[in-house]
């Protein structure tokens, strides 16, 4: 029985971060030694990003400045540094929008779908927590059946769309009649503060906020089939690549060795999926369309590379991280949806995605593009 994606929605805040005005921004912060200055220079203009979306307002230059600011004074021209807690209030506020947003589109653009038919809702994010919830706020806004079975997928990292989906699929394949609901929002920038630490300016200047909803089912037509998941963790990576909470917003560890351990361990990754796919022959050479989470510049180059790629293979991808940056979780499903949106998506053919997160994990994902409605 097939499990299709039906749709693939996404949403970004107002705030536009062009990325070479927040770099000056950064770089003219007075606590930065010569190095720190160096480092925010080559990180942002390194990062193959024009532009991010941000839920902080106070970053978006056309706007009044607040009489209190939290997070820039932009008289004074200072990052500000609000508490973890401070930083989380406003996730508590700013976060449902997009989940509800994002999720109003997806049932919109399932027609023959109405909120009662859906019976689960996954909620996905890493940057943020509150209780009642995104899934009970997605239930309330867009009048969902109030035994509609809800969970959520919390501070797993950039790879969260992949164990979300994985279950929607499990849910559907268990009870033919279930149509799931994922969401996954992530707010980076409430997180960003001024350092010399590179792991950190390496975090600020690719990191971005924004949404995106996926409807999962059985039933009716779709774009995407969803053929399999796998889940590897590489044998080393533990501590190149974290995600902590310190008394001053989450504390992103991205280690510049990352990109070499995945391009040491992406193929032996990458075959678990490929060998229990129902075409025993199925090769990376194959494969049409790849929906890579971008998670930098240098990882995509070297994924492009281990795997012999070509540069139409990687647009997706690579678009992706030029307009938004990197949006944690929701990332991929910006990616498929690119990819899906192509002219170059013909039924039949197949996709692979995969996304990077602490760990080191490498989730996967196998997909057959459907007739084109």
């Amino acid at each position: 029985m097939p499990v299709k994606i039906r749709t693939i929605q996404t949403a970004v805040p107002a705030t536009q971060l062009a990325q070479d005005e927040i770099r000056d921004v950064f770089a003219s912060q007075p606590n930065l030694s010569r190095l720190g200055e160096r480092l925010i220079a080559t990180s942002f203009n390194s990062a193959a990003i024009s532009t991010r979306y941000s839920c902080v307002d106070e970053f978006d230059l056309t706007l009044p400045q607040p009489e209190q600011p939290m997070f820039y004074d932009r008289a004074a021209g200072l990052l500000l540094s609000p508490s973890t807690a401070e930083r989380n209030n406003v996730y508590a506020k700013q976060a449902g929008t997009l989940f509800t947003e994002t999720s109003k589109k997806a049932l919109d653009a399932c027609e023959d779908l109405a909120p009662e038919d859906i019976t689960h809702v996954i909620t996905v994010s890493c940057t943020g927590f509150y209780n009642p919830g995104p899934d009970y706020q997605i239930v309330r806004a867009l009048g969902l059946a109030p035994n509609t079975v809800r969970h959520h997928l919390g501070f797993m990292g950039c790879y969260a769309a992949f164990p979300a989906l994985r279950a929607a699929r499990d849910f559907c394949l268990a009870d033919p009649d279930a149509t799931v609901l994922v969401v996954c929002a992530e707010l980076c920038t409430l997180h960003v503060h001024s350092s010399n630490d590179p792991d950190t300016i390496m975090g600020s200047a690719i990191f971005a906020d924004g949404a995106a909803a996926v409807i999962v089912s059985a039933k009716g037509s779709g774009p995407l089939q969803m053929d399999g998941f796998e889940t590897v963790l590489t044998p080393v990576g533990e501590e190149a690549m974290a995600w902590n909470i310190g008394d001053h917003g989450f504390e992103m560890v991205l280690g510049t060795y990352v990109p070499h351990i995945i391009d040491e361990h992406i193929t032996a990754a990458l075959q678990p999926l490929l060998d229990k796919d129902t075409d025993s022959e199925l090769s990376v050479e194959k494969i049409q369309h790849w929906g890579l989470h971008p998670g930098g510049r240098a990882i995509l180059d070297r994924v492009q590379n281990r795997l012999g790629l070509d540069d139409r293979q990687l647009q997706p991808a690579r678009a992706i991280l030029d307009r938004y940056g990197n949006m944690s979780s929701a990332t991929v499903l910006f990616v498929l949806k690119e990819i899906l949106d192509s002219a170059a998506a013909d039924s039949g053919d197949r996709v692979c995605s995969m996304a990077f997160g602490p760990g080191l994990t490498v989730e996967t994902g196998l997909f057959t593009v459907s007739r084109r409605e």
